[in-house]
């Protein structure tokens, strides 16, 4: 049930499992808002972790999850979309996802399958040239196109940076994943893992579940309301085979609390039961879930609201 539990190894243990062909480190995703980070670490990993959505900025914090073969373990750090910040929440997520590029063994940088090179794309090619880790080049979206427009696309960026390999994914059909892991492996140092092979995240319950029902929102109001959106987990109790959950969505806008809510309560008793259905898949267990609906004026640029909601910048500091 307790799925995010971490679990250190203890020395013996690791020795016992370490062989001199195992290999263990970490590996950072970064890359442009919508670009499928969060989808190609689920699909690793084999369970929903990071939530997912259409619209640009979904992932708001670092999220460490961990593989684990007989050839060697990777822990992979989720960040959030590099993005030009319009607020102190913004500045926090683009903050993480430059630190990730930091103290790592190897760097993947998703991209889609398009020739231009934009500003952002740019002002990554800038950020990558100061690390010293090798970059390995992620195409991500290849069912989306034929396959004779991936080869220019390995080309242009070829011509902006020296990776250390190119590799063309479908995150989203499991596409040349093996071979991505494959290749991900040769860049870690032989060692001991850092988890036990159970592990599959460093993320408490609590907040896979914020970010469950978070993402829930984000799916059923479509263009309709922004990102000023965050979820508190007010209580989270197991009592026998039941979990009950109260939480807590907020928003900046009374109008927006309209809409979260529905007519007659019906968009929120969708989202309760959207959420519900994948909360209870990740903890095995019947799940009686209750929801409400606040207003907290800008609180995006707020940084007592910004660390209530768990996005506390000095984490990364």
């Amino acid at each position: 049930m307790w799925l995010c539990h971490i679990y250190k190894l203890h020395t013996k243990e690791r020795n016992r499992i370490m062989n001199e062909n195992y290999r263990a480190g970490f590996a950072s995703i970064i890359g442009r808002p919508n670009v499928g980070k969060s989808t190609l670490m689920n699909h690793i990993i084999g369970q929903k972790i990071a939530i997912t959505s259409s619209k640009p900025q979904t992932t708001r914090n670092r999220i460490q999850t961990v593989y684990t073969s007989e050839e060697g373990q990777i822990v992979f750090v989720d960040t959030p979309g590099i993005h030009k910040a319009k607020n102190k929440l913004g500045d926090y997520m683009v903050n993480i996802a430059y630190k990730a590029l930091n103290d790592v063994d190897v760097v993947l940088w998703l991209v889609e399958p398009t020739c231009f090179i934009g500003a952002g794309e740019k002002n990554i090619i800038e950020q990558i040239a100061k690390v010293k880790s090798p970059v390995i080049l992620v195409i991500n979206k290849t069912d989306t196109v034929k396959k004779g427009e991936i080869l220019p696309v390995i080309e242009t960026y070829s011509k902006e940076y020296d990776f250390a390999q190119i590799i063309p994914v479908s995150a989203k059909k499991g596409t040349g994943i093996d071979e991505l892991i494959k290749n991900i492996m040769q860049y870690l140092p032989y060692g001991v893992p850092f988890y036990d092979e159970d592990t599959i995240t460093d993320q408490p319950e609590r907040q896979i579940v914020a970010e469950l029902i978070r993402e829930k929102v984000l799916r059923t109001m479509g263009d309709e309301i922004p990102h000023g959106v965050a979820v508190a987990i007010d209580a989270m109790k197991f009592e026998g085979k039941m979990c009950n959950i109260d939480a807590t969505i907020v928003c900046e806008r009374d109008s927006h609390k309209g809409m979260i809510i529905g007519k007659g309560g019906s968009k929120l008793k969708e989202i309760g039961s959207l959420a519900r259905a994948d909360i209870e898949d990740m903890l095995q267990c019947k799940v009686f879930l209750q929801l409400w609906v606040k207003v907290k004026k800008d609180w995006r640029d707020s940084d007592f609201l910004i660390k209530n909601f768990g996005y506390d910048p000095k984490d990364y500091d």
